[in-house]
């Protein structure tokens, strides 16, 4: 499997280019020429919209080929906040989901399954088949709305016409579409199928211990100067203009106390990882101090702090990677850096994998995992990025810390006794700038529920700003939704997981691809799984298909959330002394131990 890369072209290339440019803009020009206008102007709305999000930068298209794979199969990540992904792209066109008004339906027939090349540069082999395509859609339009430009007055009539004509040529599609359909089928079906390898290889290095053994195998923790991480912790007052972040780095960035919920509860911040895990680490038993005991080289690079400082500041992207430049410069001096090319090393960033995976003149994020020399090593992350093996996702942050077992079995047994007022609930915003997205239908059918069913959190009014009433909702429901937020994973699942409240997902990225090591490979123990497309297309009411759940079945995957899967997705506080239990931390650990010894055997 390949990852694509942009390249310099060369003047051949170039000129091959600027011809399929031009032959795109005579398709354009007699596609447009024949469009009335009330539709013609719609079309041009769309698409500046389109543009303008691509120029912004907020989106990110991560491409994967292979064997089986004769055209990129691509994931869309939105890499600024409030934008809701990843979708599907194949060819460099979306995958059209059902969206409600006709306008959309014409703008989105038209774009995406008509004429799937418009907006993008037509290769050779495909330049018949793209004006047979154009030219279909032009007899439809002569066919149907003659002599538009001298009805003006009938512009709405045209635009209904003309909805009806092109959803028959969707759901009826000549025999080279349908064709055209099947390969993005295939292609989706393959590529998940990647994915799914990723995750069965991920596993494979899990360990059986049940604590650490270290065996000789040290773990060596650099000491970095200090520009890498503590002083980026000292900048806590002004790493986002809103809000002063020196409060969460108290108690080893554990935060402030919640007495209300408890003991070993903390007003922890989901960007926390970083000093947490560091802290974690010096500590461990393994820790070497020799660098030549060592066969785990841990990197305490705060890269997720690095990044927030800049996130809303206007800066250059140079300014943006000037400290993962440099913490390179610094790695290639050391020797066991040097002698394995960095793949016993380890980083731990606590933002999502886009967050570091700057694409082109985007403002968003540096470059750090797209830098060559960051290939190699393992990176732990909140989010990983679906196409790179190296990248292992890790639970967010929750508020939740424990210092001892018991503290772990006093919650336990505190939320299987728990009542259970509402059958669902979801903390959360809308995303009204989004149409796509599917939590305003969710909202609705939650508010539509009978009273009590299902209650809603509204995060956008500062609802979701206490985690008491985060965790109290979550101890309170049978299930939790959670669509993807601002990137499609969310703490809040581990909040629901933590609380004893069974996840309903609605995209395998969410949760599925992510979490190798700490959620288990049979999904169907922990959680419930409705696809966001459904929900698009008004298919399924997700409250009603919830209350066909058995209770007894509900309570099974209750009892396995709460004794299986909780203790491994908390971290323990940082003098922790757990025994009977793996948290989140230890999991992690263990299984990079695990990694280094068989990355060693097959060395032999």
């Amino acid at each position: 499997m390949a990852v694509s890369v942009s390249k310099k072209k060369s003047k051949q290339a170039k000129k091959v280019e600027a011809r399929e440019i031009c032959f795109s803009y005579s398709i354009l020009i007699n596609f447009f020429y024949r469009i009335p206008p009330a539709v013609f102007l719609l079309i041009l709305i769309f698409l500046w919209s389109s543009s303008t999000t691509i120029i912004s930068g907020k989106i990110i298209h991560v491409c994967v080929s292979s064997r089986k794979l004769n055209n990129l199969y691509c994931l869309s990540a939105g890499t600024q906040p409030n934008f809701d992904i990843p979708i599907p792209v194949i060819n460099n066109s979306a995958i059209s989901p059902s969206i409600n008004g006709d306008i959309k339906e014409i703008l989105n027939v038209v774009r995406d399954d008509l004429n799937p090349e418009i907006g993008k540069k037509v290769n050779a082999d495909r330049k018949e088949e793209v004006a047979n395509t154009v030219q279909a859609v032009n007899v439809v339009l002569d066919e149907q709305i003659p002599n538009a430009e001298n009805r003006a007055d009938k512009d709405e009539n045209e635009v209904a016409n003309a909805v009806e004509v092109l959803k028959t040529a969707q759901n009826n599609p000549n025999p080279d579409i349908r064709e055209l359909e099947k390969g993005r089928e295939e292609e989706i079906a393959h590529a998940k199928k990647v994915v799914e390898e990723q995750m069965q290889l991920h596993r494979s290095w899990k360990s059986s211990k049940n604590h650490p053994v270290c065996d000789g195998r040290g773990i060596y923790v650099y000491d970095l100067p200090s520009k890498f991480n503590t002083d980026l912790v000292g900048q806590c007052h002004d790493l986002v203009p809103w809000a002063d972040f020196c409060e969460y780095f108290n108690n080893d960035a554990l935060g402030q106390p919640i007495p209300k919920l408890g003991k070993g509860w903390y007003q922890t911040h989901q960007y926390s990882l970083e000093p947490i895990f560091h802290t974690r680490v010096l500590k461990h038993p393994c820790r070497v101090y020799n660098e030549h005991e060592a066969k785990l080289f841990y990197v305490p690079f705060y890269g997720g702090l690095d990044i927030l400082r800049w996130h809303f500041k206007n800066v250059s992207n140079d300014v943006k990677d000037t400290l993962p430049l440099e913490l390179i410069k610094w790695l290639e001096k050391q020797q066991p850096w040097v002698r394995n090319a960095g793949k016993d090393h380890v980083f731990v960033l606590g933002k999502i994998s886009w967050d570091f995976r700057r694409y082109d003149n985007s403002p968003w994020g540096t470059r750090f995992l797209e830098l060559s020399q960051m290939q190699n090593p393992i990176k732990l992350l909140i989010e990983r990025q679906p196409w790179h093996v190296n990248d292992i996702g890790i639970p967010h942050p929750t508020f939740f810390h424990p210092h001892s077992d018991d503290d772990i079995i006093s919650w336990q047994l505190k939320i299987i006794s728990s009542s259970r007022k509402s059958l669902v609930s979801f903390a959360g915003a809308p995303r009204p700038a989004q149409p796509d997205n599917i939590r305003s239908i969710l909202i609705n059918q939650c508010n539509s529920a009978e009273d009590g069913m299902c209650r809603f959190m509204n995060c956008s009014s500062g609802g979701c700003d206490q985690p008491e009433s985060v965790i109290e909702l979550f101890k309170e429901s049978e299930f939790c939704l959670q669509p993807p937020g601002d990137s499609p994973t969310r703490k809040s699942v581990f909040d629901s997981l933590v609380s004893g409240c069974i996840p309903v997902f609605f995209c395998p990225f969410t949760a599925y691809y992510q979490y190798p090591w700490h959620l288990s490979a049979d999904h169907g123990k922990y959680s419930v799984f409705i696809d966001q497309e459904e929900v698009k297309q008004r298919k399924v009411n997700v409250v009603e298909r919830l209350m066909k759940i058995s209770p007894r079945e509900r309570e099974d995957m209750r009892s396995f959330i709460i004794y299986e899967v909780l203790p491994g997705l908390v971290y323990g506080d940082s003098n922790s002394q757990l025994e009977k239990f793996q948290d989140a931390f230890s999991i992690a650990m263990n299984n990079l131990l695990e990694r280094v010894t068989r990355m060693e055997s097959n060395a032999q």
